[in-house]
Parts: structure tokens; sequence; C-alpha cells
């Protein structure tokens, strides 16, 4: 059989009609004969395109409302014989059945019905595809013989593919198209499943007994964390949040294997403030992080609390850039990559100058954080899954254990605080004063430690702060390094046995105390 099969018959069926009116003519100048269906071949009807129904090449009508129209052996035959296989050419000729060379197919749009929140269950059902995936994969299985194009963006390759080959398709494109229509069905089978097993019939817990995902490569990094790691990414097709796959690079070069890490922990922070937020983070974890009266005071105050860490950083931002904040920015001896919502135009055009400077923009940052969501992390062999730790404290949760309570300041920076420890990685301890931090301790095997390297940093600005810690105090020394360096008020979960040595420390400083009753571990 020769490589290049020439096309000669089409059937077109698709719900997605991006394109099929250029396609189609193009296909009908080459003399193409076309076949379709329904709502498509209104479509080419209306554009004056020649095509005859499905019906018309059957011989038989559709029924049950449209349910049953390709589904028919003359469809099916067409598409699968194997054109090098004398038994089936015969049989073909035997019954008159004519062959299809090219399958151009989209299905129903399941996965938008059950997003639509005025979807009904029998709405959904309703659009699960049956004819379709029939045809796509029946037309992928014969590959060797028929093209199949699922995708309006690979309708120019197929026109492509016509034009370098004299009307025909070659062998390597038509295996690779096979390749995307399995994986199309596939994913289409696997939101199928969800549907009926996760959304109508999970447990009690909320969490599925078998759980489907669907990965689709966008590109491929330069490497992994070490250049000698090979590294790839993937955008997980199910998910609908704020996501650093749907951000926009307006400049820099190609964004890293650690760079999506980074901007992935700091857009986890700016979905948690609604006032001008700012944060400074390396390695995922924050080194700088303020709130202020516009997005410049907070990013000025936010890159003061450790300056020499934030040199190489990931600068997070959740209102639009303005100029004066973008002064602030290219005054910054040098910054890995900028996340905000938005920026003006002025803006962009100061930032842009240093070429390295990598500038995203995300608009759902303004959104804010999805509620119930899930968080998913591989393990060798495995995966583990929870609810996302989005669960707020209002101020009226917290209990004060201490004689003194947090004065009015005190009580707003603890808030602050307690919001920022809980992106830090444990043991975390973070010194915050007047909406901004000043000190953060993390990723230590001792609390105590973490304590000292907050306080370390801080210095003298450590005098009149507020302590947060991601996780109780199970003694009084985490208590004695941060009032001993001017602590005056501390937030921590509790929950402690030693949670009466812990208070009997910030009472003998002075100091107020407030329990959470919850911890803000990230490991």
């Amino acid at each position: 059989m020769s490589e290049n099969v020439t096309i000669k018959r089409a059937l077109i069926s698709v719900s997605d009609k991006t394109g099929v009116e250029k396609l189609a003519r193009a296909l009908e100048e080459r003399g193409v004969e076309i076949i379709s269906t329904g709502g498509t071949l209104k479509v080419l009807k209306k554009a004056g395109i020649h095509a005859i129904s499905v019906s018309t090449f059957t011989g038989a009508p559709e029924i049950l409302g449209g349910r049953v129209k390709t589904l028919h052996p003359r469809v099916h035959a067409g598409i699968l014989y194997r054109r090098d296989n004398e038994a089936d050419v015969e049989q073909m000729a035997s019954t008159d059945y004519k062959g299809i060379d090219l399958v151009v197919a989209s299905l129903y749009p399941f996965e938008q019905t059950v997003a639509n929140p005025k979807s009904n269950d029998k709405d959904i059902i309703e659009n699960i595809d049956i004819g379709g995936p029939s045809m796509i994969r029946a037309a992928a299985k014969n590959y060797e013989s028929v093209t199949v194009v699922v995708a309006p963006s690979d309708y120019d390759r197929l026109l492509e593919q016509l034009k370098a080959n004299d009307g025909a398709t070659d062998l390597a494109f038509r295996r690779e198209c096979a390749g995307k229509a399995f994986a199309l069905t596939s994913h289409y089978d696997t939101s199928i499943v969800d549907y009926f097993t996760c959304d109508r019939a999970e447990p009690a817990d909320g969490f599925p007994v078998r759980l489907h995902r669907s990965f689709a490569r966008r590109s491929r990094l330069r490497y992994g964390e070490n250049p000698h790691q090979q590294a790839s990414l993937y955008a997980d097709e199910q998910f609908g949040g704020p996501t650093l796959i749907r951000a926009e690079q307006l400049s820099g070069k190609e964004l890293s294997y650690n760079n999506y890490n980074d901007l992935d922990a700091c857009l986890e922070m700016l979905l948690d403030f609604s006032e001008p937020f700012a944060c400074v983070l390396k390695h995922a974890n924050p080194c700088g992080a303020a709130i202020g009266k516009d997005l410049a005071e907070a990013y000025k105050r936010a890159y003061e609390s450790d300056p020499l860490s934030a040199y190489g950083s990931i600068i997070g931002l959740n209102k639009e850039i303005d100029m004066e904040a973008a002064q602030l920015l290219h005054e910054t001896p040098f910054v890995e990559c900028i996340l905000a919502p938005s920026i003006t135009d002025e803006a962009f055009k100061l930032l842009k100058k240093k070429k390295a400077r990598r500038i995203l923009t995300l608009p759902q940052i303004a959104d804010g954080r999805p509620d119930g969501e899930k968080v998913y992390r591989f393990i060798r062999g495995g995966l583990l899954v929870q609810t996302a730790d989005d669960q707020d404290t209002p101020q009226a949760d917290l209990k004060v254990v201490s004689k003194r309570a947090p004065t009015k300041k005190e009580m707003k920076d603890l808030l602050f605080g307690w919001k920022v420890v809980k992106h830090t990685k444990s043991n975390a301890i973070v010194l915050a004063k007047d909406g901004a931090t000043v000190g953060i301790g993390m990723g230590q095997t001792s609390r105590v430690d973490s304590g000292f390297m907050a306080v370390k940093r801080a210095g003298e600005r450590a005098k009149g702060s507020v302590m947060a810690s991601d996780a109780f105090f199970p003694m009084a020394d985490g208590v004695e390094v941060g009032t001993n360096a001017g602590v005056t008020a501390i937030i921590q979960p509790g929950g402690s046995k030693g949670d009466e040595q812990a208070i009997a420390a910030a009472d003998k400083a002075g100091a107020a105390m407030v329990f959470t009753g919850m911890r803000h571990f990230k490991h």
C-alpha cells in the first residue's frame, strides 16, 4: 500500500463549527465528495458548499431525534475497511458500500455543559456523544487508510498536506492525527466517568473512589531543577481555577521549571489578599510580604523586609501594576519574574526595558481563591489529595489566652502574619509590623531555629512586632526567642501539652497571645 492516501470522500460532523466552512470549501475545490450531518450540513449548505446528508449516503433516515444517524454499516464499513485486504475490498464491492477517506469531527460539548450552572442532568446526558467517538475511533484505528482530524487547529495542516501531496496525506501525518483522536476520546470518556462517579456518586467525604485526571503537554522546558534534568509542562485539562497555565507572558525569556514552582507559590499567596498586596519569594518561600494603601507602598515595604534575599526573586502583586509601582520594580537590582493581574501600557514600556525580566499577567488573580478546591501531590507510585488550606480565620474565632489582650493594631498585624505564615514552609515563624513582614524563618527541623532565623533577619525591627507560628509551641523556648527580641503579641494554633508554659512565657514578658485552633503546616 502507498504511504500517501488520496482524499476522495470526506465525512464532516462537527459540534465546534470554527473554520469548517473554509475547510469544506477547500475540499470541494479539490473535488472531494462531502458527507455531513445535522447542524454542520446546514452551515455548509448556507455557505453554498455542496454536501450530501448522511441519510442520503446510507439510505436510512436519522431516527430517535437525531440520536442515531452515523451509527450505520455504510458509515463504519466505509471508514474501517482495509484497502489492502482483498476480502474487505470484495465485500465492499458486493454490497455497493463506498469508502470514506477523511473524517473531520468534534464532539458534543459535554464538559462545557457540565460547567454551565444552568444545566440540569437531562441536558448533560443529552450531550454525551455516541456516534462521534465511534467514528473518530474507527478512523483512528484505520489510520493507514483514513485521515481523522478532531481539532480546528489542524485544519490548515490538513490543507497543507493535500497541497504538498497532490490531494493526499502521508502516513506520518495520519498516525499523528490518530494519536490526537484517541487522546480526545479518552479525555472525553474520562470526563463522563468523572461526572457519574465523582460529581454524582462520590462518597460522603467528597473524595471519589476512582480519580481520573487528564494532562496535556503545553511545552518542553529547557531543563528541570538542574541543567542535567529534562522537563516539560503539562496542563490539567479539568482545572478551572486560577492557574499559571493561563497566564500571559508579556516579556522575557521562557520560564524554567523552578520559575513555575516559585510562581505557583506566589500565586497561592496573591489569592489570599484583597487589599493592595505584594510578596517577594525565593525558592517558593516568602522573604517579604506587605499590604499598603496602594500597590507601590505594598511592594516597597515587602522588598524592605529582606532586600538581601530579594535578589533574583519572584515578585507577586494582586492589583494592576501602575507607573508608580513599576518605577520601584524597575529599580530592584535583579528580578526573575513579576506576576500581576494586569499592567498599564506605560508601566509595561518601562519594565520591559530589562530584556531578561519575565512579566506575566493573570486576570483571574483579581477574583481571589475559589471555594472547594482540592490539592494534588504526586508521590512515587501514587497521588495524595487533600482539600485546600483555604479556611479563613476571622478575629471573632481567635481565643485570647494571655492576661493581656492584643491591641487593635496588634490584632491587625496578627491576622496579617497568620495569612503569610500559611504560605511559608514548616517549621515557620513570621514577624510582622504595620502590615509588613520584618523577619521570616522557615524550613527548619526545629521551631526554635526558625524563630532565631526570623529574629536575626528582623534585627532591630523585631521590637514592637508580632509573631505568627504555623503550628503550636511545644514549650516556652520558642516564645521566649520572640519576646526577648521585642515581640509584643503572638498568634499560634495552640493544642500542645506545653500550652501553659508558652502562655506563662508570654505573660511574663507582658505579651499578648491568641490561639487559632488550626495549624498551617506547609511541607
